[in-house]
């Protein structure tokens, strides 16, 4: 078994004590905080709370870090030197140099890091299963009603990420440019920000996220020749409507499609919803992440991912911010 320490025991910290005593590949050898409180946690969940971090990380064959994202980096870093694995929560670091250097560090200690990007285990995108996904367009709505937490970080950091990352394995391209514009309207970092990103295979996403909305939203929608894709990842679900020729011995025969008379003569339209699967994100991406340390495979959201989806979200971040200042000016 491995042995696995947490870091931080917030209100994800929290799911993630309870998902980890879940898994058997794992053995649970407590959690590091040093809020006092967090005793009350401890006795409560029948576990140790070590208060000497250096020591944890020693025991440990695995820290995962659900602490604020200003940590992430020196407490990374000392595990990575010290040759741990790491399981590290969305965004990577607080910074794009901070990220340069873990990467660096885990390629030169040989160790697996893995990034919490939890929407890639939602049950709306593993639907797709082996589907061909090949967008030329993307448009993306993270909405959320407003939280006091989180707000330290714009709402790129905050919400955005989790499309970006989406996004960017989705498609296979490099970006090519991105255009931003956003708004503070009850915090001092941006609550509300759309951006469009173009890719060099000549793919365009166009995200907005928001954290003062009236509802919740959580959708990707993809266009691509012959299909239009919508995932759902609050309603976990996922859609699929194909265009068929007359005939086309790939048509499913399930009789769920109607006529559509165009130029070319008629074409089919099918509409499928796919079947999903209902899982507990967290806990799977935390399997897979032992899962890849014992086969030696490469982390499903690898620190190249967090990586490259921080990067972007900078970008974006100083989009954002040259627009508000000429606007100022």
């Amino acid at each position: 078994m491995l042995k696995i320490g947490l870091l931080g025991v917030g209100h994800l910290g929290k799911i993630h004590l309870k998902c980890i005593e879940m898994i058997e590949a794992y053995e649970f050898i407590g959690f590091y905080d040093l809020d006092e409180k967090t005793e009350t946690i401890a006795q409560e969940a029948g576990v140790k709370r070590w208060t000497n971090l250096e020591a944890l990380i020693d025991a440990a064959d695995i820290l995962d870090i659900v602490t604020p994202t200003v940590t992430h980096f020196e407490l990374a870093l000392q595990a990575i030197e010290k040759g741990k694995h790491v399981f590290i929560e969305k965004p990577l670091t607080h910074t794009i140099k901070e990220a340069e250097q873990l990467l660096e560090k885990s390629k030169s200690h040989q160790v697996k890091v893995q990034v919490g990007h939890v929407e890639r285990f939602n049950p709306a995108l593993l639907a797709l299963g082996s589907m061909k996904v090949d967008p030329m367009f993307i448009e993306a709505h993270r909405l959320a009603m407003f939280n006091p937490r989180g707000t330290d970080v714009s709402v790129v950091l905050d919400l955005m990420i989790h499309d970006l990352d989406l996004v960017l394995n989705l498609v296979q391209s490099e970006v090519k440019s991105i255009s931003a514009s956003g708004v503070s309207v009850v915090s001092k970092t941006p609550d509300i920000c759309n951006a469009r990103l173009e890719f060099e295979n000549g793919c365009v996403a166009n995200l907005t996220a928001s954290r003062i909305s009236m509802k919740q939203m959580r959708k990707l929608r993809l266009f691509q020749q012959d299909a239009y894709i919508s995932l759902d990842f609050l309603e976990k679900n996922a859609q699929v409507i194909r265009l068929f020729n007359p005939g086309d011995p790939d048509l499913p025969e399930d009789g769920n499609q109607l006529e559509l008379h165009t130029d070319e003569g008629i074409k089919l339209v099918h509409m499928e919803m796919l079947e999903t699967e209902a899982v507990n994100a967290i806990k799977m991406e935390l399997e897979t992440f032992a899962k890849c340390i014992k086969e030696d495979t490469r982390p499903i959201v690898s620190i190249e991912d967090g990586y490259r989806a921080l990067k972007v979200a900078h970008q974006i971040i100083g989009e954002v911010a040259e627009r508000i200042g000429k606007h100022r000016s």
